[in-house]
Parts: C-alpha cells; structure tokens; sequence
C-alpha cells in the first residue's frame, strides 16, 4: 500500500470530497485508512453500570485507499505515488514532482 501512516492525504470522494487530513491508522490487508476527523459515524453506547448515562459517540471509521490521494510535500498538490529502488531500498516518489517523499 502507498499510503502509510502519517501522511497528509485529500478525500477524491465520499461525503468529505476536497477535505484534507492525516492518516492515523492503515491496514493494507483491507486496502482501508483511518483519517483524523474525517468519515465519522455516530455509535450509541449503552450505560455500563447503574447511574450512568449513555452516550453517542463519534468514532472515525475506515475508508478505502482508493477514496484518497497523497498530499505532496514538496509541491502541495494530489499526486499518485511511484516508487524508485536506490541501494536496495524502494524510494517513494511524487509522480508529478518526481520528488522524494519522507
């Protein structure tokens, strides 16, 4: 997967399309990642002990990878992602800058 945890990514679709945020967890297994503060859902908690009240939580849920682009660090704009093989280690790279992402 080319989009790793930390990277600053920008929604091409879905009820958030344009918004711009950070990766906070990624599974490549399922091809999904968790944005900070975008794709929230509403899941209602009941009350655990007596007294207690319940709540509706807002809790950020997975969205495919194939839903969001990277954010170039260097040029700023959505660029897919390429990679180089230098000394044995795969470089990515901005396809549209052809700059090194860190």
């Amino acid at each position: 997967m080319k989009i790793l945890k930390g990277d600053t990514v920008i929604v091409i679709r879905g009820k958030d399309r344009g918004k711009e945020a950070k990766v906070v967890q990624s599974f490549p297994r399922d091809q999904r990642v968790i944005l900070d503060g975008l794709n929230l859902r509403k899941r209602h908690q009941r009350p655990r002990r007596s007294g207690e009240k319940g709540q509706i939580l807002e809790i950020a849920a997975p969205l495919a990878v194939s839903n969001v682009k990277l954010r170039c660090p260097k040029c700023g704009q959505a660029a897919r992602v390429g990679y180089l093989i230098h000394d044995r280690a795969r470089i990515r790279v901005c396809k549209k800058c052809n700059q090194e992402i860190t």
